[in-house]
């Protein structure tokens, strides 16, 4: 039977394979926004969003990179989880226009396989808390408000 920290070494070596591994992805995703998948990104860009279309693609995929990179890079990593849970969060009415406008980009080509999409953004959020601690250390403190009231 492995001991306590045993298991917790091997959670936080998850947490870390997590983290590294939606870092890069974040990173994959904002450089192609910058060059061979700009025009499929216009299709997430609500046509009620009173920016141009270019720079919303542009401006979202630079954010990207540097979220990336903090999740590589940085050490106060729970503060960045919930950035980076925020920005999955302002990003998704892009994705519900793409699915309410019925726009073909990246293979989506149906409403099923964009409404499927849709579902796929909450897991990016929970991605982001649990991979940088957010949701831990954010139920510690709570835990430790309520036993210290």
């Amino acid at each position: 039977m492995p001991s306590l920290a045993a298991e917790s070494r091997l959670r936080s070596g998850f947490r870390t394979a997590g983290r590294l591994l939606l870092g890069g992805f974040l990173i994959l995703a904002g450089v192609s926004h910058l060059t061979w998948s700009r025009e499929a990104f216009y299709a997430q860009v609500p046509p009620w969003l009173p920016l141009d279309v270019n720079f919303v693609v542009v401006a979202s995929g630079l954010v990207e990179i540097g979220l990336g990179l903090g999740l590589l890079l940085l050490r106060r990593r729970p503060a960045l989880g919930w950035v980076v849970a925020a920005f999955f969060v302002a990003i998704f009415p892009g994705n519900i226009s793409q699915f309410a406008t019925g726009t073909d980009s990246f293979g989506l080509n149906s409403d099923q396989s964009r409404g499927i999409r849709l579902l796929f953004q909450p897991v990016l959020v929970v991605w982001a808390l649990w991979s940088t601690g957010a949701w831990r250390e954010w139920r510690q403190s709570r835990r430790a408000r309520r036993s210290g009231n």
